[in-house]
């Protein structure tokens, strides 16, 4: 039998989902990493909005930082040393059952995760009918670029693939730019 909990209940069991996931992430995580890990694939937290400003609030509350950073999608959250002490005296309100299916949806999905936050590519369309797109490799950590790739694409189909493309063959691309550029002796 399912027990339900009064709004406030809710607030609180929702807030340590949060602090959880990003915990045994273990890597800081983007606003929309949080939202589709909390949110839209699973829904630990049911409501979308609700998800989006917890994350505002506990960072104001002190139990989140932001990592800054110039590109705003990029803005990484990770737990404070006090977010890490009311997750461990508070943990055990969250539901074994869900601590348990946490802990194995992020041990299947971390590595997707991480290489979707260090691999991302956007496109943009041009007057003349053309696409820009922007392929960018981040370090874990860091939030400026460490490698960006700017191209022009005829058509949106050709934009996407290069988008496709890029998020299974970025490490490969990245090395074979480095090598040629760089004397690594």
């Amino acid at each position: 039998m399912e027990k339900f909990l009064s709004d406030k209940e809710q607030i609180v069991l929702d807030k340590l989902t949060m602090l959880f996931v990003i915990d045994k992430m273990e890597i800081p995580l983007t606003e929309d990493s949080i939202l589709d890990i909390c949110s839209v694939k699973n829904t630990w937290i049911k409501n979308y909005m609700d998800c989006k400003a917890i994350i505002h609030d506990m960072v104001d509350s002190k139990l989140l930082y932001k990592l800054s950073s110039d590109d705003e999608d990029k803005k990484l959250f990770a737990l404070t040393y006090e977010g890490r002490e009311c997750l461990s005296h508070l943990y055990r309100r969250i539901p074994l059952a869900l601590r348990e299916e946490i802990s194995s949806y992020l041990q299947a999905n971390r590595l997707n995760v991480k290489s979707a936050q260090e691999y991302t590519a956007t496109y943009t369309k041009n007057e003349d009918g053309s696409y820009n797109v922007v392929l960018k490799i981040y370090e874990p950590l860091i939030t400026a670029p460490m490698f960006e790739l700017r191209i022009k694409a005829p058509s949106r189909q050709s934009a996407n693939e290069a988008i496709h493309k890029w998020k299974t063959n970025a490490p490969a691309i990245y090395e074979m730019i480095y090598v040629k550029l760089i004397n690594v002796d």
